[in-house]
């Protein structure tokens, strides 16, 4: 028996697959046990056709090829290139199974890319499962970009067969690749950033108090909605939001390709972040992820690290909006289904925008609303008081005026955010301001006496909620963070109380 390792996905994270292979005499057959998908089983006529095409003669026995562990489901069709070496090289005495094999073959023996390879590589590198691996000659570029693991690219089949005939021999095909962006070093971590803004704050006139509270979004990473009228510039500011976001390690940079690659995009492996903008029409299977067989990500999952963008916010499903209350909370999304349990990790900043009425023109000085009051009231209602109190700012924008100029471009914000990442991260914090824990915040949101008091007397006045309170204290820590103080003062805790979201 002969054996080589390959992997399949299982929800967000990859599964080592041993590839078995037995040649018995008996009636000549070809069979795949273990649980294998369409995409697996029609491997059969692909490596006939492949070991034919490149003058291997198809061996007249009985072949058996099973993919172990038999009780996980296999899919993708890189398990190709693994079953033809088993069946090329089964004179071989030398042991295989330190090698990962990936690749999909053609009807001529060309090896080539599967669009699942990237992230099933990087999975396996991150648990640390997986040294080094014969791929497409094609791949090399994207997954030299993965530290740790060793990569020999082969254009055919009968490459992978020379390279494994002299395994002493071989040599990596690639040097790891480095990232090249403007960084700096914290503690030992190198961290990137792209300075390099296709949409700008310069183009946003006037709406100084929504800047400031996407400054502050940013720089925490708290939960923001936009409420205006149609056309003031809340869309405008979501989509800016994104290019001065916090920069990304090394590894971060690595877990958002991944997410581009299951999305199906190329991988970019520059430090921006992930945007997600579900349309409200969207189904709570799509924006969740779901699945009867197979729990695939949903637009939750993949803005992990990056922005989830709600636009016509109350026109979103009930259900979506009330299920978007534990992924905000607590950073995860779990998906069950009788097949499967599968958890993703979801620790994105949520921006919403929404009108202040059904005709948008609420708050409009010159134009006239006509929605009566209780189709304002059902309007709003649409939001309840649970999911609103998941949101650390809450912005009414201002009316558009012609005499509304541009005052602070992306790059200078952008400044701003590096400076309080920089802070926040000399200070021991692991996670963003918006993200601490109870423990957390007792000891990185220190106030001082007088802010003590302001937020005593706002509790009574507001009857605030506890999580309401540890909200306003970690909004506190970041404008304390963009002033540079140490401690959270009474302005700050002011500044934080004023975006609260008024009844």
């Amino acid at each position: 028996m002969k054996m080589v390792t390959c992997a399949t996905y299982e929800g967000i994270n990859a599964n080592v697959v041993q590839v078995e292979s037995t040649l018995t005499k008996g009636l000549p057959s070809f069979s795949i046990v273990g649980m294998a998908s369409t995409a697996i089983t029609e491997a059969k006529e692909r490596v006939k056709s492949a070991l034919l095409s490149n003058e291997f003669s198809f061996p007249p026995k009985r072949i058996t090829i099973n993919l172990a562990p038999s009780d996980v489901r296999k899919e993708g069709s890189q398990f190709d290139l693994s079953i033809a070496l088993l069946i090329a090289l089964d004179y071989l005495k030398d042991d295989l199974t330190e090698w990962f094999v990936f690749g999909e073959l053609g009807l001529d023996g060309s090896v080539k890319e599967n669009i699942q390879l990237y992230p099933l590589v990087l999975s396996l590198a991150n648990q640390k499962l997986i040294s080094k691996a014969i791929v497409p000659h094609e791949s090399l570029k994207k997954l030299s970009k993965i530290p740790h693991v060793e990569f020999y690219g082969v254009q055919t089949l009968g490459d992978a067969i020379e390279l494994l005939k002299n395994q002493q021999l071989a040599q990596p095909s690639v040097e790891q690749s480095k990232i090249e962006f403007p960084s700096y070093t914290i503690d030992n971590t190198e961290y990137y950033f792209l300075n390099k803004y296709e949409d700008d704050f310069l183009d946003v006139k006037g709406q100084e108090v929504a800047k400031r509270a996407a400054l502050i979004s940013a720089a925490g990473f708290h939960n923001i909605v936009f409420e205006g009228s149609p056309g003031c510039g809340k869309s405008m500011i979501a989509k800016r939001l994104r290019y001065i976001l916090p920069p990304l390690s090394s590894d971060e940079i690595l877990d958002v390709a991944k997410l581009q690659s299951l999305e199906g995009y190329e991988p970019s492996f520059e430090p921006l972040r992930n945007y997600q903008n579900p349309h409200h029409s969207s189904t709570q299977a799509s924006i969740f992820g779901g699945g009867s067989h197979k729990a695939k990500i949903g637009e939750v999952g993949l803005a992990h690290q990056g922005i989830l963008m709600f636009d016509e916010l109350p026109y979103f499903a009930k259900n979506v909006l009330e299920a978007l209350r534990e992924p905000m909370q607590d950073n995860k999304i779990r998906i069950s289904r009788v097949n499967s349990k599968i958890e993703y990790p979801a620790d994105f900043l949520f921006v919403g925008a929404m009108n202040p009425c059904p005709c948008g023109n609420l708050l409009n000085a010159n134009l006239e609303c006509r929605c009566s009051e209780l189709e304002i009231q059902r309007y709003k209602n649409r939001l309840s008081e649970p999911f609103l109190d998941r949101v650390d700012l809450n912005i009414v924008m201002q009316s558009v005026n012609v005499k509304d100029k541009a005052s602070l471009s992306s790059k200078e914000m952008h400044e701003r955010v590096i400076e309080v990442h920089k802070i926040i991260k000399n200070r021991g914090q692991e996670k963003f301001n918006a993200k601490l824990n109870d423990s957390d915040i007792e000891k990185f949101c220190v106030l001082s006496e007088e802010a003590k008091l302001t937020l005593d007397m706002a509790i009574q006045r507001f009857t605030l909620s506890f999580r309401s309170i540890k909200k306003i204290q970690k909004v506190g820590r970041t404008i304390a963070d963009l002033d540079a103080s140490e401690l959270i003062e009474k302005k700050h805790i002011l500044e934080a109380l004023s975006y609260r979201r008024r009844a």
